[in-house]
């Protein structure tokens, strides 16, 4: 059940244009709900990044292993991307997508000294862990590598960053990208 929209279906003339282009065959390919939590998530993390909207994907993939139809403060997430960007960025998206937010109380940052883009969700008395495959954090380390070599941290950079983050929205199957895996 929501707890302020009815519905969250805008017409893509409302979305920036680049993300506008994607709209139809996002959705088609994913779902509305995993829309929803992308834009939501890229709305509040302020701009359209790579991790934040990993974190939404991992979110809504790991309610769905869970049979969660929404949030509700049923899940509780222990999450290893720390608190520096860029991959705590992954956070931002994890709290929208789950409901487990810092504010409820059910999320947290574990201290570990390696940083990723993994973490473990309880629910129901359920726990599972939840991680980005080796082959994409290479993927996403090295574009953000080659985008700091070639434009520093410039507004070129950020630019390179929303571009790569709305093709990873567009072309990453959530029920692919990310392991689940007992805790």
């Amino acid at each position: 059940m929501a707890s302020v929209l009815k519905s969250f279906e805008l017409p893509a003339s409302l979305y920036a244009d680049d993300v506008s282009q994607i709209a139809s065959d996002t959705i088609s390919r994913f779902g509305i709900r995993e829309w929803q939590l992308v834009v939501m998530t890229n709305e509040i993390h302020g701009h359209l990044g790579i991790y934040s909207t990993l974190g939404a994907k991992m979110g809504l993939r790991v309610l769905e292993y869970f049979e969660q139809q929404g949030l509700g403060g049923h899940v509780q997430v222990l999450s290893f991307a720390g608190s520096e960007p860029p991959v705590s960025c992954l956070n931002d998206g994890l709290q929208i997508s789950t409901g487990a937010t810092v504010g409820h109380g059910l999320f947290n940052v574990s201290d570990s000294p390696e940083k990723r883009a993994e973490a473990v969700f309880s629910c129901h008395g359920m726990n599972v862990g939840s991680a980005l495959k080796p082959e994409y954090e290479t993927a996403v380390a090295e574009d953000i590598k080659r985008g700091v070599e070639q434009f520093g941290h410039s507004r070129e950079y950020w630019d390179y960053i929303r571009r790569l983050a709305i093709k990873y929205w567009a072309e990453w199957d959530r029920n692919k990208i990310f392991t689940i895996f007992a805790k």
